[in-house]
């Protein structure tokens, strides 16, 4: 039997492959398949709906699968939560790859458009950029905070705080 649906639980290292059949049995079960070897998996694997959550790495990997012909749809995490710990199942990583598995297959699931690399590069200048800001501003109040000590109290404004 071909595998008609996977769902794949990503991780740093080590990843949790499951994918069933058109009657929805199980024909492909890998709780561990390191980082190294999931690329060539998938590859050789025909064409098939691959689910993933969407999170660290899923918009690389989803671009990386479509090249081979496959339907990658990513999911908000909280939407395939109901799927888990349903029946006998514990949490870990293959139970979490059936779930995502059930859940890509749900006709009323909503997906997340796998982000291009160059939105991608965007989103990350501007999460830099916030980091920054945060981080100033964190300096800033701690070192209100210790004048405040001495006696000198300045505004929030970072102008002020220059001055």
């Amino acid at each position: 039997m071909a595998v008609l649906y996977v769902g794949i639980d990503l991780a740093k290292n080590v990843f949790a492959v499951h994918g069933v059949d058109e009657h929805g049995k199980p024909v492909l079960i890998r709780p561990s398949v390191p980082r190294a070897k999931l690329h060539h998996l998938i590859a050789s694997l025909p064409p098939c709906t691959i689910g993933m959550e969407a999170c660290c790495g899923a918009h690389h990997w989803g671009r990386l699968f479509q090249q081979h012909g496959h339907c990658v749809k990513l999911m908000a995490p909280t939407l395939v939560s109901p799927y888990r710990m349903t029946g006998k199942r514990s949490k870990n990583d293959a139970a979490d790859a059936a779930a995502i598995c059930e859940a890509v297959q749900r006709p009323s699931m909503r997906f997340v458009p796998i982000k291009s690399l160059e939105a991608q590069a965007r989103l990350c200048v501007h999460r830099v950029r916030r980091g920054f800001i945060e981080q100033r501003t964190a300096v800033m109040n701690r070192v209100r905070g210790l004048l405040s000590e001495f006696g000198i109290v300045l505004p929030q404004k970072p102008q002020t705080f220059r001055r």
